[in-house]
């Protein structure tokens, strides 16, 4: 069997449990998105230095395989999706209060690209506000997901920035947006 089927060649793909839909259908943007964002968490992971924050982004990305079969498994579909607990979303809220315990973390602005590794955890963060936006306009075109989905989505951007900032400050390098500036809005940044 090969990974070439041709069955998406007309612009349709098969969700969970084998119902074809477009490829331009909302359900399917959302957990593309979801996907992309797993993809780029592996690539800032892969050059990442901290070994703390390396293993906290692959437990995430094992967790977003989950999120992106809830987005992609609909109600009708014989197959249950994978659950995203509350228990997820708690990991993530426990690890914003870890980070944020740190007085050296920026609170302010951040101008991605004062750092290498932290670039790349600022665009898997840009990347998850977009697959935030996609489950929202999913949702609210009448799609059903799990209600922990856009919660959990919404509470990993924070910790992505967050990461961004831990390894920025573990390096020494000043991100603040107006440098000549000390401080301004407390976390006001990972819009």
């Amino acid at each position: 069997m090969s990974i070439a089927t041709k069955r998406g060649d007309g612009g349709q793909t098969g969700l969970a449990g084998g119902i074809r839909v477009s490829k331009a259908d909302l359900r399917v943007e959302s957990y593309g998105s979801v996907d992309e964002l797993n993809t780029v968490l592996g690539f800032a992971r892969s050059i990442c230095q901290d070994k703390e924050i390396a293993t906290w982004t692959e437990e995430i990305q094992r967790t977003l395989f989950r999120v992106g079969s809830a987005l992609a498994t609909p109600p009708e579909s014989k197959k249950q999706p994978p659950i995203v607990s509350q228990e997820d979303i708690d990991m993530l809220t426990n690890l914003v209060h870890k980070i944020e315990a740190n007085p050296a973390i920026l609170s302010d602005w951040s101008l991605p690209g004062a750092h290498t590794e932290s670039a790349a955890y600022e665009v898997a963060r840009t990347v998850c506000r977009r697959a935030e936006r996609a489950a929202v306009r999913f949702i609210e075109s009448g799609g059903e997901v799990q209600p922990t989905v856009l919660p959990y989505l919404n509470r990993l951007s924070d910790v992505i920035w967050l990461f961004g900032r831990q390894i920025e400050c573990n390096a020494g390098v000043e991100s603040r947006l107006r440098p000549e500036t000390k401080g301004g809005p407390k976390w006001s940044r990972a819009w």
